[in-house]
Formats: structure tokens, C-alpha cells, sequence
């Protein structure tokens, strides 16, 4: 009888607040993470919460919270992208060629470049949603088809090389030396997003108070948003006591981590605000059903795909930006991560169900445990088996979760 009441509490605990409960469950466990870490390595130099590694941690985190926005949305549409890490590593390295080799290259057209990736990234993208949309074709196996291809595509125009160094107002993408928007912007821009957060508030609650719906309680109200302010006030102070290298000047932001922010509020603005959010739910929640709805799945399904591979080559941007140098191997097994992340954060492999703040949240999470064994001088293969664990348990507790909601 006790343990059915606190489960009752919890419960109505949950409801109050409105908030998900995977996403809580997401932001305990990042919590205790960052907690053991900071424990176990106390006393030394770069200890897990100093504003050094916590920034580090945000330029590491961006490159796969660039692409996990866009693979929710594959997912939730029951479909699968294995091609991703292949799509960034050949995408990054045609816009490297762009950059240095002639005609085109000797350092300029970074623009060019740019917008040529992600070009490039986004054609990909809908040729391989046109064969599992049009022709059936399993996702599995084009986009199998499509790590292996991209994959040795990227050596084969290389010619085996590495390729770089790239333009300087290119390299500003991956948030080296110059990377960063300083504390002046950094705090406008946060200064941005809380006054985002207090009009959300007040407008959806007035919306839902002028339509009869329910509304949470105030003190809910103002715990919720309460701590989004100070979560976001915290990151704008973590993000301006890293200074540059000999001098007291704070770096900022970094533009990698404002790419990523940028993106995933996009992405979820779309998801839950627009017909093609609406639209890509409904597939993934029952195809046939969608489709007698009038919804055009099939092209629905090419776009969801042409914007995955759009992201994966702003990622790769990104990546051969912080590089200076782009790789064969850039990229290489990238996929994981992505989908580890998505689903670490909630999204259901079976579709129709995930959020894009929880697969970031699951992005953040797998770069945290990264960062802290890195940290620890635990051996990769350790480092693996780990992630691998979590990934597990991630899945148990989302089939637990959406089973109980039933």
C-alpha cells in the first residue's frame, strides 16, 4: 500500500509539471553523471565541470546534435539512416576539394563550398528516401548501401588523400581560435532565448486558459520555467569563464554549440508547430491511416530523407571545420552515435513516437559519458561497454515507459 501511494505521488508529481517523463528521467540521469564524474575526477587540472572541459564538451557534443534532430524524424516515420557518418565524411570532403584544389580552389570559395555540401548532402538524402519511398526498398538496406558507397566515394575522389588545410572563414564553423561569438553576443543571445521562454509561458497559458483547456498549476508554472531560465542563464556564465589561451577574455559561445542550438530549436519548432511536423507523426503513428488521411507519404518520406542528409553535411561542415583537415575516415561509424543518441533520448525505434529535446538531451548524454572516461583514462574498449549498456537500458526503460502509457 505505501509503495502503490508514492508511485501515485510520483505520478501526480509528473502530471503537475507537464512535463515528459522520459525527459525528466534524462536530465536525472545527465545530473548524477556529471555528479560521479566531477567526483571521481576532482583535483585534477581539467576536472569534469570545469568551464574548460564543460565548453570542450559543447563544441564535442555538436556534430551529432546537428544530425540526432534529423534522425527523430527518420525514426519516428518508422524508417532507418545508416548512411549518415558516410554522408558527412564525403560531403566534408567535397567541400574541402572545392576549397583548395583548382579551379575552384587555393583557399577561397568557402561559400561556395558550403552551400555546395549541403546541396549535396540534401540530393543524397532524397535519392536514397526516393528508392524506399517510391520502390519499397527496405531503409536498412539503401541507406547499407549508401554507407558503403559514400563511404569509398570519399577515397576515391580524394585519391586516398588528406585533404586541407581549409579557408580561415571556413574554419570559423568549428569553433577553433576564432570560433566564438564572444560574451557580448553570448549573453544576447541568451538574454533571446529566456525572453522566449517567459512569452512561451505566457502565451500558451493564456491560450489554453481562453480555450477551456487545462493549464498546470501556477507554482507548476513557475518551477518549470524557472529552471529553464536557470539552466540557460548557467550555460551563458559556463560558456564566458573560458577565456582565450593567456589572456582574462571570455571566449563565448562557440559557433558549433549556436549551429546546434539553432538547428534543434528549428526542428522542434517544426515538429510541433507545423503541418509537416503533424504530417510526420502521423506517418510513423500508422502509415495506412496517413495515407487514407490524404497525407502524400511517399514524398513526405523523400523530404523527411533529403533533410536528414542536408543535416549530416552541416555536420560535416562543421567537423572538417574544427579539423582544418578532412579525412578518409571522417565520419567513419558516426551513424552510431546518431542513433544511439535518438534513442537514448526516447525516440521508439517501432515509430511515431520521440522529441527532438530528449534526442538532444541523448546527444549531450553519450558525449558526457565520452568526455568523463576520456577524462578517467578509461580504455576505449571499457569505453564502448559502456555506451553500449546505457544504450540498452535507454531502450528497456522507453519500451517500460511507452507500455505503461497504453
Amino acid at each position: 500500500m505505501q509503495m502503490q501511494s508514492v508511485s501515485k505521488a510520483h505520478t501526480s508529481l509528473v502530471s503537475s509539471l507537464g512535463v515528459d517523463g522520459r525527459i525528466l528521467t534524462m536530465l536525472v540521469v545527465l545530473a548524477v553523471v556529471w555528479t560521479v564524474f566531477q567526483i571521481l575526477t576532482m583535483g585534477q587540472p581539467g576536472q569534469f565541470l570545469s568551464p574548460q572541459n564543460l565548453w570542450n564538451l559543447s563544441v564535442q557534443t555538436a556534430v551529432v546534435g546537428i544530425m540526432v534532430g534529423g534522425m527523430v524524424m527518420v525514426i519516428v516515420t518508422r524508417q532507418i539512416d545508416l548512411s549518415v557518418g558516410s554522408v558527412l565524411g564525403f560531403s566534408g570532403m567535397i567541400m574541402a576539394l572545392i576549397q583548395t584544389v583548382p579551379p575552384l580552389g587555393w583557399g577561397g570559395n568557402w561559400l561556395l563550398a558550403l552551400l555546395a555540401g549541403l546541396l549535396l548532402g540534401a540530393l543524397i538524402g532524397a535519392f536514397q528516401g526516393y528508392w524506399v519511398a517510391y520502390w519499397g526498398v527496405p531503409a536498412f538496406v539503401v541507406t547499407l548501401a549508401g554507407l558503403l558507397i559514400f563511404r569509398n566515394a570519399t577515397f576515391i575522389v580524394a585519391s586516398g588523400r588528406t585533404i586541407g588545410p581549409l579557408n580561415d572563414n571556413f574554419k570559423v564553423l568549428g569553433g577553433g581560435l576564432n570560433g566564438s561569438i564572444g560574451e557580448f553576443w553570448t549573453w544576447v543571445v541568451g538574454l533571446a532565448v529566456m525572453a522566449y521562454i517567459v512569452y512561451q509561458a505566457l502565451t500558451n497559458r493564456n491560450r489554453r486558459i481562453k480555450n477551456g483547456l487545462p493549464v498546470r498549476p501556477m507554482w507548476a508554472e513557475v518551477v518549470v520555467n524557472g529552471a529553464l531560465l536557470a539552466l540557460t542563464l548557467a550555460f551563458v556564465l559556463v560558456m564566458n569563464a573560458f577565456p582565450y589561451p593567456g589572456t582574462n577574455v571570455p571566449r563565448g559561445m562557440p559557433v558549433p554549440v549556436l549551429i546546434t542550438l539553432i538547428v534543434l530549436f528549428v526542428l522542434n519548432w517544426v515538429a510541433l508547430n507545423t503541418r509537416f511536423g503533424r504530417y510526420v507523426f502521423a506517418i510513423g503513428g500508422n502509415p495506412e491511416a496517413a495515407l487514407l488521411a490524404g497525407i502524400n507519404v511517399k514524398r513526405m518520406l523523400v523530404a523527411v530523407f533529403a533533410l536528414m542528409g542536408m543535416l549530416a553535411a552541416l555536420a560535416g561542415a562543421v567537423q572538417a571545420a574544427r579539423l582544418n583537415f578532412v579525412t578518409n575516415s571522417m565520419g567513419n561509424l558516426l551513424e552510431l552515435d546518431v542513433i544511439a543518441a535518438a534513442v537514448i533520448g526516447g525516440t521508439a525505434l517501432a515509430g511515431g513516437s520521440g522529441t527532438i529535446v530528449g534526442a538532444a538531451l541523448g546527444a549531450l548524454l553519450m558525449s558526457s559519458l565520452r568526455s568523463g572516461m576520456v577524462l578517467m583514462g578509461l580504455p576505449t574498449e571499457w569505453q564502448n561497454v559502456v555506451l553500449g549498456t546505457v544504450l540498452l537500458a535507454a531502450v528497456i526503460w522507453n519500451s517500460v515507459y511507452l507500455r505503461s502509457r497504453r
